[in-house]
């Protein structure tokens, strides 16, 4: 009630509310409608919508995970649970990023959800894939062996997995670890395989990479190389400081700040991908 009064005593037009058509059930818009009553207004503006109610609850969600009052992480969860009830064939990330949690819990979810079985699911681009992605890492594994220098997205066509695995296959080749993780390994999959020599890379310490990256000309002098540079600075954390930080989140914040963490850990993510990608993509 406390985010209804908040919205009844702002002025001006309440936003529109999303309303299925074929059941008129509010899917996005709830609390707009109390605050609207607590206004003593009776009408406000509606955006129908037109899918049926499994397209609906997915609506819902997406709404729901990006604006207003968001849902907590177990509400999340459980809204994974009930995509992955209604739409088997999407896969663990299309379904992470309605839900916006992370794709290995969806794995999780889906395997105590019984959810029907499928050969292929349909990724965040659209593309079917198979649903068992182990064949597809042993091939792009022995493609990568094979021809070192070979660019991602020409691994991920001869093999039939997404960009996200090749990128994953390739950094485990490079540790000299399997293609397939342990988890996805059957037990014909766990016989010890040689691992591929390589040689012991140290990272160095985030300071010491900014460091070199401000005496960069070509970043400091652009405008857009410089606001990259502000936000790697930012986030280049020392590890005994997300303690602290943690410690001062109230406990009533800690699901909506973990929420908004994922999410930019997961675009830092995609951004890691596609710069490894076009690394390997030049000649």
């Amino acid at each position: 009630m406390e985010h209804v009064w908040v919205l009844a005593e702002q002025e001006g037009e309440l936003p529109p509310i999303t309303v299925h058509r074929p059941t008129m059930r509010v899917i996005d818009g709830a609390h707009r409608v109390l605050a609207a009553k607590l206004r003593g207004e009776s009408d406000i503006a509606v955006r129908f919508f037109e899918g049926d109610a499994g397209a609906a609850f997915v609506l819902a969600v997406r709404r729901n995970v990006t604006h207003g009052l968001p849902l907590t992480l177990a509400e999340r969860t459980a809204a994974a649970a009930r995509i992955v009830r209604t739409h088997p064939e999407w896969s663990d990330r299309t379904i992470a990023s309605v839900a916006a949690i992370s794709a290995k819990l969806v794995a999780s979810v889906r395997r105590h959800a019984g959810a029907t079985e499928v050969v292929a699911r349909v990724g965040r681009d659209g593309r079917m894939r198979p649903a068992d992605v182990t064949p597809g890492r042993r091939r792009a594994g022995e493609l990568m062996r094979a021809n070192p220098g070979m660019p991602l997205r020409e691994v991920c066509t001869l093999a039939g997995i997404s960009l996200g695995t090749a990128s994953d296959v390739r950094q485990r080749i490079n540790r000299g670890e399997d293609p397939v993780p342990p988890s996805r390994r059957s037990g014909a999959d766990m016989v010890p395989r040689p691992p591929v020599p390589t040689t012991p890379e140290r990272c160095p310490e985030p300071t010491m990479i900014l460091e070199q990256l401000r005496r960069d000309p070509s970043l400091r002098l652009n405008e857009i190389g410089r606001l990259l540079l502000r936000l790697l600075n930012t986030n280049a954390i020392a590890p005994d400081q997300w303690e602290t930080f943690a410690d001062t989140v109230p406990s009533y914040r800690r699901d909506m700040v973990a929420q908004l963490a994922g999410q930019c850990a997961f675009r830092w993510q995609e951004f890691a991908t596609l710069l490894q990608q076009r690394q390997q993509d030049e000649p």
